[in-house]
């Protein structure tokens, strides 16, 4: 009855890190239709709050510049080597925003969930192909606001960092009995 393809999609989405990226740089149309593929998300209403702000190979360093001199203070020496190291071996750098229904006729929440659905979306489209992606959700999202000028009402929620991946990269990560945590009524 369900489509055993679709299912085997799902299973194999998974999260592939900046530091197994080959450093080789993506065709911004692939990142178009990565995005415009989680466009196809659900939200109650079709508020459809997702918001993106993308930085390619040659505007990335400004997105990583920003969030070094805003936490300067914060960051050891081996961690800005890291940052850096992370975003040579990015493609493009997706700033996942969300944007509040100026009505306000859902939750705030249910547009959090809604925004994820769509990074789901995108996420589940790299599944066999030689793109890798993962969203970082660090603190300092809450202060990329100005810097990605983001209107009243929009606010980031993560970095989704997009690289090429030159080999196969198994993970069999072992996921719960759902059986467990599921109660018939």
């Amino acid at each position: 009855m369900l489509d055993k393809n679709v299912i085997q999609i799902i299973k194999s989405r998974k999260s592939i890190y900046p530091s197994q990226f080959s450093g080789k740089i993506l065709e911004n149309s692939i990142i178009s239709e990565l995005i415009d593929i989680s466009n196809y998300a659900p939200s109650h209403k079709m508020t459809q709050p997702w918001v993106y702000r993308v930085f390619t190979s040659k505007t990335k360093d400004k997105l990583l510049n920003h969030i070094l001199n805003i936490n300067y203070e914060n960051f050891r020496k081996h961690q800005v080597d890291k940052m850096k190291v992370k975003f040579q071996l990015t493609s493009h750098i997706i700033c996942i925003c969300m944007r509040r229904d100026k009505y306000k006729s859902v939750p705030e929440w249910e547009e959090v969930a809604a925004t994820s659905m769509a990074v789901q979306n995108l996420w589940i489209a790299m599944v066999n192909s030689k793109v890798g992606g993962y969203w970082s959700t660090p603190k300092y999202s809450k202060d990329l606001s100005s810097f990605l000028k983001l209107n009243e009402g929009e606010r980031c929620l993560g970095l989704f960092y997009l690289g090429y991946v030159e080999n196969e990269i198994s993970k069999n990560l072992l996921r719960k009995d759902i059986s467990k945590d599921t109660k018939w009524q």
